[in-house]
């Protein structure tokens, strides 16, 4: 349409009418912007003017959509930014469904700045003559060669989907060691930015690859809301997890899934859909090590349950799945793997739970002296089943030697299993008969003023923090 001669608005025009695009879709589109380019020059306009849009390719996206249900209303400041940026009118951004579904305010004010919608005259039937001979069979193959071109064409292209796996890699690694409030910051935005593409339009094959790509950041942002004491909102980021990777049919990824919704119900108290997470995860079969920690979490659960035959049997379960791993084959890594120091974590806490002292001491030793960090978590909560084993073998002042690197972690550290845990050391320790010594009773106390500078009150007492 440009060859011959069409202007923007035309190439908009004829987008709506052939495509059913949405006003500020088409003009996009005409444009050949994709919507992160779009949110781009929106923020740049707002920077030369002074006034911050704050856009990004999901919101762009959903103004675009709006007033579908899945849209949201762009104010007259965006649409004013967004007629800047296309170079038009800013009634060619609307149509009569954004009319009526506008503000009767906004209405009036659109009315003053535009006059009212333009009447739309009834169309003039056009008598088409139909093809007939060759020219039919010249117009099917152009027909065909313009769909070819419809469907060929992508928001996104192979090397910016092989950069948002690393960047989500990058992501599952930080979180093992940084501030869990920062990278999960950092993996909204990253998730937004999936999401942002997935409602445009790309390959089948990309399109899977995109939701392999969002259903990891789900999972990320579920594991790390749990860990943040919020596990209603894991419980939702989970949902969202298991609808990508039940339509990437991405197995590895929907292990990982059920391995974060296990952790969640475990927190939660729902012990039951904890074992059922997790065993519904193992019978898929699925490579990598997320088939220890699935036996892991099952065991773990078992033993919170009293079940010690089955917490027993899922531990066996765990080092035979750790037998049978091959090298490499965990397709994120980091917080998305399961070394055996994170095995020997779950083991020696069930092993405390169900009374064998001295096995759970020794998985403690052997990870905390023969195997290399996985997350300041995991080591934390190694030292607390030591301290917790020490107990059990009556050795009151070794337990709170063990557990003195737990005292000493950084408050943006203390996750909220570390802290559970700790809160169930400080409870054993009151039920045993040491508990009126003063070692004990100091260490009671300092376990209470730990719990009160933790990361999930240090988010819920930040601004716009709380519950939610």
């Amino acid at each position: 349409m440009t060859a011959a001669g069409c202007t923007t608005a035309d190439i908009a025009l004829e987008m709506r009418a052939r495509f059913r695009l949405r006003p500020r879709e088409a003009w996009r589109h005409a444009h050949g912007w994709t919507m992160q380019e779009a949110a781009d020059r929106l923020n740049d306009a707002g920077t030369r003017e002074g006034q911050s849009v704050a856009a990004d390719a999901s919101l762009v996206g959903k103004w675009e959509k709006w007033p579908g249900p899945s849209g949201r209303r762009p104010t007259l400041a965006v649409l004013a930014a967004l007629s800047e940026v296309f170079g038009c009118g800013l009634d060619q951004l609307l149509d009569f469904d954004d009319r009526r579904a506008m503000p009767e305010t906004e209405r009036l004010v659109l009315s003053q700045i535009t006059g009212p919608a333009p009447e739309t005259p009834a169309p003039t039937p056009v008598q088409r003559r139909e093809p007939v001979g060759a020219e039919l069979l010249h117009v099917a193959a152009e027909e065909s060669a313009a769909w070819a071109a419809w469907a060929e064409a992508t928001n996104v292209g192979d090397i910016a989907v092989e950069q948002l796996m690393a960047d989500t890699r990058a992501l599952s690694e930080a979180y093992l060691t940084g501030d869990p409030a920062r990278v999960f910051a950092r993996t909204r935005r990253l998730r937004d930015r999936a999401f942002g593409l997935l409602e445009g339009r790309q390959h089948p094959r990309q399109a899977s690859d995109l939701y392999v790509v969002a259903g990891y950041l789900c999972t990320l942002l579920a594991w790390m809301s749990s860990d943040l004491g919020q596990l209603r909102d894991a419980e939702t980021h989970g949902r969202t997890a298991w609808l990508c990777a039940e339509l990437a049919g991405h197995p590895e990824l929907s292990a990982w899934v059920l391995s974060t919704r296990s952790k969640v119900a475990f927190w939660d108290s729902r012990l039951r859909d904890a074992v059922n997470h997790a065993r519904r995860g193992a019978a898929g079969r699925p490579r990598g090590t997320v088939a220890v920690l699935l036996a892991s979490q099952e065991a773990d659960a078992w033993s919170e349950l009293g079940a010690v035959d089955e917490a027993r049997a899922a531990l066996l379960r765990a080092r035979g799945a750790r037998d049978q791993l091959s090298a490499g084959e965990d397709e994120i890594g980091g917080l998305f793997s399961c070394p055996e120091v994170r095995r020997a974590n779950y083991s020696a806490s069930v092993l405390t739970r169900v009374g064998d002292a001295q096995g759970a001491l020794a998985e403690a030793d052997q990870a905390l002296h023969s195997q290399p960090a996985h997350s300041y978590g995991t080591a934390a909560q190694i030292h607390i089943a030591r301290a917790s084993a020490l107990l059990l073998l009556a050795s009151p002042d070794g337990a709170a030697e063990a557990v003195a690197p737990v005292l000493s972690l950084p408050p943006e550290h203390r996750l909220e299993p570390v802290m559970r845990r700790m809160r169930d050391l400080a409870s054993t320790v009151a039920r045993s008969r040491w508990s009126t010594a003063r070692p004990a009773a100091r260490l009671q106390e300092e376990i209470d003023a730990w719990c009160m500078t933790t990361a999930p009150r240090l988010l819920a007492l930040s601004p716009g923090g709380g519950a939610g």
